[in-house]
């Protein structure tokens, strides 16, 4: 593994920490290292700023003369009324190269960034762990491609596919290990939804429940023709794209709503937790979900992670 490869690997474990906090800004993350030290460590706030780059050269001051910053995205090239482009203060610092995962595509950057510093005299190399900057900014990355929120999908099943008893009960399907990775997943999401079914079988708190995480849970919203006091609201799938300030939204039930956004093809993630049950006589995980022909099925999904969490498996999915 390069050392460039391995920073950025540090860069990007930062960019984690304000995921869910940061729209509509991304969450990037900045090392600055100097002589195979690390001097100055950022990423971006909640609320947006400050950026990564802003916080990390504040803790590197004049040690970052000379040294590298490993950026998990293009540094920003617009001056906004929130604070200074992050090129300008890379320039302004005297940093000698900046290592970065990816390009921005927002258009006040655009590889313009990028530009100003090679013509600053700093070596620029691009590309380092991109795939990996991408998954942790898909939020960020779907509002500018398509005007909408990524959207991910949790179903927590039997081995036969069941979310729930026949007459509805569905405390717990899953264990605690993974009722804690939901939490986590959560903690992750800017807002939470479900439907109306869901709302009046379980009055779901739809918060975060992890020791130090309370604080980052999403708001919720509700997927229904009628509005509710306490919720967002939004009477169809299409509807996310008007969602202010949501990037990364969390569908959690129930089946009926599931089967919208997946009628509507707005999943891009699947978080499928199957529990080792049988139920037998159950509620089906989804409703109609608008297949006509079996062939449609195929192709659709490619497997990105799987493990244990406890007596329960976690599958993850994303758009194949």
């Amino acid at each position: 593994m390069s050392e460039d490869h391995r920073w950025m690997g540090a860069a990007l474990a930062l960019a984690s920490r304000g995921r869910g906090r940061t729209a509509p800004n991304p969450s990037v993350g900045c090392l600055i290292v100097a002589k195979g030290r690390v001097i100055g460590r950022g990423w971006t706030q909640p609320g947006g700023r400050p950026h990564a780059e802003a916080m990390a050269l504040a803790e590197a001051g004049e040690r970052a003369r000379g040294a590298t910053a490993y950026v998990t995205l293009e540094p920003c090239a617009h001056v906004s009324a929130r604070g200074p482009a992050c090129t300008d203060l890379l320039i302004a610092a005297g940093v000698a190269r900046i290592v970065a995962a990816m390009g921005d595509p927002d258009p006040r950057t655009n590889g313009s960034g990028f530009a100003r510093a090679r013509d600053a005299g700093i070596a620029v190399v691009e590309g380092v762990r991109e795939a990996e900057a991408r998954g942790m900014i898909a939020g960020f990355l779907m509002r500018q491609a398509a005007g909408r929120p990524h959207v991910t999908l949790k179903l927590a099943t039997s081995l036969d596919g069941c979310i729930a008893m026949a007459d509805g009960r569905s405390r717990w399907i899953t264990g605690p290990a993974a009722r804690a990775h939901t939490h986590l997943e959560r903690s992750r999401h800017e807002a939470i939804l479900v439907g109306r079914g869901t709302l009046a079988a379980d009055a779901p708190r739809l918060d975060v429940r992890l020791a130090g995480l309370e604080a980052r849970s999403p708001h919720r919203v509700l997927l229904s023709r009628t509005a509710e006091p306490g919720w967002e609201h939004v009477a169809t799938p299409e509807d996310i794209a008007g969602l202010i300030g949501v990037d990364h939204l969390m569908v959690e039930g129930g089946a009926q709503a599931a089967a919208a956004f997946l009628r509507a093809d707005l999943v891009d993630r699947l978080l499928l937790y199957r529990a080792t049950i049988l139920i037998g006589r159950g509620r089906a995980a989804l409703g109609d979900i608008g297949l006509d022909d079996l062939a449609q099925a195929h192709g659709r999904w490619r497997l990105v992670d799987a493990r244990a969490l406890g007596s329960d498996r976690l599958e993850v999915y994303e758009r194949g």
